[in-house]
């Protein structure tokens, strides 16, 4: 496992959901005796931002905030040199592949880019290293599911990328070679604003190429009642919201 990539993870878990309102609680009980107005208030507050942040009608509308409204790129309007693809995690141990595969999250990203491969006929570089000290790199494991699965060339893997600013630098590195500038950048709606500031840092020219947006076939009961999956929603705009702040004041 990538020790850097463990610490930030490690910091980033105590400024998000849930465990950063949990501590907020747990403060308020530890004050509750020595201080009964304030603490009062500060479990209010985390049950109450924990409730909100769990369900569907608040984290929909974050995660809208993030991606913008929905559209599809259209390659005649806004030609590319390049596909470059994210990695988004491993299904770790996968019994019914023999090993280590991409995650949900990659796969639905190389749908999309076999799809716009197919539109375009762009060449293709995936990205991803090794993060959680993975046997095979995601780079590695999206070219096999691209070229096995989606019967789509790879013509460029980056293997070494800990997170999605590595992912730019190492993947402009290998692209300047080729004389690659202006990219189709795919990966989540939600990760994409983070993605694009990383890329044109890079030096890159990005057509943004968003895929998996949040949307809802309506408005009923069950989108105001807290769910796991709406509180994974929220998690993800403020780990971005973060990012991004972190990305301005470093970089």
């Amino acid at each position: 496992m990538s020790w850097p990539f463990l610490i930030t993870n490690f910091i980033g878990a105590f400024l998000l959901p849930p465990l950063n309102l949990l501590l907020l609680a747990a403060l308020g009980l530890w004050l509750w005796h020595k201080r009964p107005r304030i603490a009062r208030a500060l479990v209010f507050t985390a049950c109450a931002a924990l409730w909100l942040l769990s369900t569907p009608y608040v984290s929909d509308a974050l995660m809208r905030q993030l991606e913008g409204e929905p559209y599809a790129v259209d390659p005649r309007a806004h030609p590319a040199d390049a596909i470059v693809v994210l990695g988004g995690g491993t299904y770790f141990h996968a019994p019914e592949y023999g090993g280590d595969t991409v995650g949900e999250r990659t796969l639905a990203r190389l749908r999309y880019a076999a799809s716009l491969h197919r539109a375009t006929g762009k060449p293709l570089l995936v990205t991803g290293g090794k993060p959680l000290g993975n046997a095979l790199s995601e780079g590695m494991q999206m070219k096999q599911v691209l070229e096995q699965e989606f019967n789509v060339p790879v013509q460029w893997v980056e293997g070494e990328s800990d997170n999605t600013f590595e992912n730019a630098r190492l993947s402009h590195s290998v692209l300047a070679q080729a004389g690659v500038r202006r990219i189709y950048l795919v990966t989540h709606a939600w990760h994409l604003p983070r993605a694009q500031l990383a890329f044109r840092t890079a030096g890159f020219d990005v057509v943004p190429a968003p895929t998996a947006f949040t949307t809802r076939n309506g408005t009923t009961l069950l989108t105001f009642v807290p769910n796991a999956n709406a509180l994974r929603d929220s998690y993800w705009y403020l780990h971005e919201q973060i990012g991004m702040l972190w990305y301005r004041l470093k970089y």
